[in-house]
C-alpha cells in the first residue's frame, strides 16, 4: 500500500504545501503547450538578431582595421 506524505512550510510569509507520493493523472497530448512555443519563438528570435549584431560588429570591425 502506498503512503501519502503532506508537507506544510512557511518561507518569507508563503505557505507551500506539498504530496508526497500522489501522482496526478496526465494524458499524453493535453497540455497547454502555447505560452512554451511562444517563449521559444521568441528565444529564437532574439538569437537571430545577436547572431546578426554579432556578424555585422565583426565585419565593421574587419574593415576598419580595428
Amino acid at each position: 500500500m502506498a503512503t501519502t506524505h503532506h508537507t506544510t512550510a512557511t518561507t518569507h510569509g508563503t505557505t507551500l504545501h506539498t504530496t508526497h507520493g500522489a501522482v496526478a493523472h496526465h494524458e499524453h497530448g493535453t497540455m497547454d503547450s502555447s505560452a512554451q512555443q511562444r517563449t521559444f519563438e521568441g528565444f529564437v528570435r532574439f538569437m537571430t538578431w545577436s547572431a546578426v549584431l554579432t556578424i555585422l560588429v565583426l565585419v565593421f570591425l574587419a574593415l576598419t582595421n580595428a
